[in-house]
């Protein structure tokens, strides 16, 4: 069915089938009540076939309060806008069939809980706060969170064909008031050389032996999850019985995707898989087309101290050969670096939020930053330890300072990509901004009278 007719179907729904699904959504809200103020819950909206209950705003409301969060007009108001904006982009993700993934939802849910607990003090006083249990609260949270993502990612779709080129670029830099130009903070371009500790073969074997023993005693009846609990090193999944949540083959690293997508019973254990993260073991649990949820009991196999001391002075003894000009540090990277990431162009660290290689001084790593404090542009580091949060893993870096820019006001020599980004982004808002007047003219939406009166942003809510 193209979207032209879909949205056509939208409009023609009978007055009948509305108010059908506004009944039937007001009897489920009645049926909610608040247990501290014993108000009754409401429809306040309707947007396309999706109700905005006033239960949503004060969850989000109170989640605001618990967070710090200020407005400076009327909080719920502004909340309810969005919740508006966000059924709109969830309309259009249907049409698309847009999704997201479990497992990406799930470990937002799992962080945000935790910081939750920390602001309130306790999971007592947290659920007294928002007068539910723990458990609704994290259901609560998985609607919510899966929405946002869907949002977001509806949003970056729509805005996705935006391009600015040069000629825009330089013309938007000329346009632009002389007091209007952002300050460019202090930025810096570092390379770096990754040297990793060899892992022997003997503590190979033995944490294979160790996942041989985890499969016997799954063959023997033992549970799995309990297993994952008790022992994997997946922090992230360990907590869920090692659940991963559905995910493609592409979410997946190639050595772990072609195993798990092999997997046809789940009675029986994988084989014992190596991926770049350590040594698995793969329980499958669902499969849903070209999905897959399984669980696994990640082993990381460690370097002894004798490793880790020559990994240290191989590091060193690289940055004492680049500081003597034997050879280049980018020839360093390209043949002693273990960073896959930055090897192949001369060890230029990206920066992610950018994908630029100039970063300010808050995004850089703090021991990287405890190093370019004492250094000059030019300058070698001797060789220090740093994670891999990523994997888990400790290795040896040594860093060059490339270049340092001081602070000063953005030009179109030196923050070209900064500029670019600017204009990306203002034409990405008005491009955005298109489509929410497009769409609101296109879909049934109805308001409340008791919300009519809110200061939206956008005007054409209210029809």
């Amino acid at each position: 069915m193209s979207l032209f007719n879909f949205e056509r179907k939208n409009q023609n729904m009978s007055v009948l089938n509305r108010c059908f699904l506004l009944l039937v959504v007001l009897i489920l809200g009645i049926s909610s009540l608040k247990s501290q103020s014993n108000v009754i819950d409401e429809v306040i909206a309707v947007v396309g076939d999706n109700p905005v209950l006033r239960s949503d705003v004060e969850y989000q409301y109170q989640q605001a309060r618990m967070q710090g969060v200020t407005f400076p007009g009327d909080m719920k108001c502004h909340i309810f806008e969005q919740l508006l904006l966000q059924n709109l982009l969830l309309e259009q993700a249907k049409i698309d069939s847009v999704d997201v993934s479990e497992n990406m939802v799930i470990s937002t849910v799992d962080r945000q809980i935790n910081e939750f607990i920390n602001r309130a003090g306790s999971r007592e006083r947290l659920e007294e706060w928002l007068n539910k249990p723990l458990h609704q609260i994290r259901r609560e949270q998985r609607v919510l969170v899966r929405n946002q993502m869907l949002t977001q990612q509806m949003q970056g779709i729509i805005t996705d064909d935006v391009r600015v080129t040069p000629a825009e670029v330089r013309a938007f830099y000329r346009r632009m008031p002389e007091d209007s130009l952002p300050m460019v903070p202090a930025q810096f371009e570092i390379q770096k050389i990754s040297v990793e500790p060899q892992v022997s073969i003997d503590e190979e074997e033995r944490i294979k032996t160790r996942l041989r023993d985890f499969q016997r005693q799954i063959n023997e009846g033992r549970d799995f999850a309990t297993l994952a609990v008790l022992f994997s090193e997946d922090q992230m999944s360990a907590a869920r019985g090692g659940e991963l949540g559905f995910m493609t083959r592409a979410e997946l690293v190639p050595e772990f995707a072609r195993v798990a997508f092999t997997l046809q019973d789940p009675n029986r254990v994988s084989q014992i898989v190596e991926t770049e993260f350590g040594y698995h073991i793969i329980q499958l649990i669902e499969r849903q087309g070209d999905r897959i949820n399984v669980r696994h009991i990640l082993l990381r196999p460690r370097a002894s101290a004798e490793e880790v001391t020559k990994a240290r002075q191989k590091a060193d003894s690289i940055a004492n050969l680049i500081r003597e000009e034997k050879i280049s540090f980018e020839e360093a990277a390209l043949f002693h670096s273990m960073d896959k990431e930055t090897r192949l162009n001369g060890g230029v660290m990206i920066n992610p939020r950018n994908q630029s290689t100039k970063f300010e001084i808050q995004h850089i790593p703090p021991t990287i930053t405890r190093q370019l404090e004492r250094m000059e542009v030019g300058d070698v580091s001797s060789a220090f330890e740093l994670m891999n949060e990523r994997l888990g893993k400790n290795y040896f870096a040594v860093v060059r300072l490339k270049s340092r820019t001081e602070p000063h006001k953005a030009n179109i020599r030196d923050d070209y990509q900064l500029l670019q980004t600017m204009l990306e982004n203002q034409k990405r808002e008005e491009a955005f901004i298109d489509w929410i007047i497009r769409r609101q003219r296109e879909t049934y939406i109805t308001i409340s009278p008791n919300w009519i009166n809110c200061q939206f942003e956008h005007k054409g809510w209210v029809k």
